[in-house]
């Protein structure tokens, strides 16, 4: 089992941010959790990552129930890339530096690294387009470029899980593209690990993204296979506007019909 929630209830001060969750992750799978700003998306990440603990309710992950077991190890297992861990990286580090920090799950590096590191990280850069940058400052890189460094950075520990959370925010269409065909070919690899892709817009689910959870005011609006929830009604529903969503070379396409959405 990847990710276990069962009936998870998170208050903050009077506020209810989850209600009631129930979500299974199972090996093998790769799944988009897809949902509004403020459908309670990164709360659940930060739950997951054992940053945040639930008020009500039980989380495993990686078959590890929160309770029995040291989260800072446990974390050592999960990648994770958002744009928070972007800012943090000194600017004037190299991407090479900034792909071994990944290691110790560090900002900076404090220790002469391991030469089967330094391998590793000019390995995964290799894979990642980005050979070419690795002695580039961090702070002259393009975001899409960043995106891949960091990207990198998380693999760099052979995580068991990597969470993308919004990756192609503030990227243009072409850098979105490359960035996605990477994660694409992630999800592709053999023993490589589980994916959960998290973002608001549905033409970012690629085909890898068999599964999807529906996120809508803390609750999971719905969950399952991603052709059934994609469809025309299913999304008019989620975001209550009529809308029409279209397929081709199997990624979805979203267009808002009608003048509705301008009263939302």
């Amino acid at each position: 089992m990847i990710i276990q929630i069962r009936d998870v209830i998170w208050e903050r001060g009077s506020r209810t941010i989850l209600k009631g969750l129930n979500w299974t992750v199972q090996r093998g799978e790769h799944w988009c959790i897809l949902g509004l700003n403020g459908s309670g998306k990164t709360s659940l990440l930060n739950m997951i990552n054992g940053y945040i603990w639930p008020t009500s309710g039980s989380i495993t992950v990686l078959d590890r129930k929160f309770g029995e077991y040291d989260l800072r190890e446990l974390r050592k297992r999960i990648g994770w890339v958002s744009s928070s861990m972007g800012m943090r990286l000194y600017g004037s580090d190299s991407a090479l530096k900034i792909v071994l920090s990944g290691k110790d799950a560090t900002i900076g590096i404090y220790d002469e690294p391991l030469q089967e590191d330094v391998a590793y990280a000019e390995h995964l850069l290799e894979q990642l387009g980005c050979s070419h940058l690795a002695d580039c400052a961090y702070e002259t890189l393009s975001q899409g470029e960043r995106q891949r460094i960091v990207i990198a950075r998380a693999l760099m520990t052979k995580p068991d899980l990597l969470i993308l959370d919004e990756p192609c925010s503030g990227l243009d269409v072409f850098a979105r593209e490359q960035l996605l065909a990477i994660v694409q070919s992630i999800a592709k690899q053999e023993n490589g690990p589980a994916l959960i892709y998290v973002t608001h817009h549905v033409e970012e689910i690629l085909p890898c993204f068999s599964k999807s959870l529906l996120m809508k005011d803390g609750e999971a609006f719905a969950q399952g296979a991603t052709s059934s929830l994609l469809t025309s009604s299913q999304m008019s529903d989620f975001f209550g506007v009529p809308v029409e969503v279209a397929q081709q070379s199997e990624r979805y396409w979203l267009t808002v019909k009608g003048e509705e959405w301008t009263h939302i």
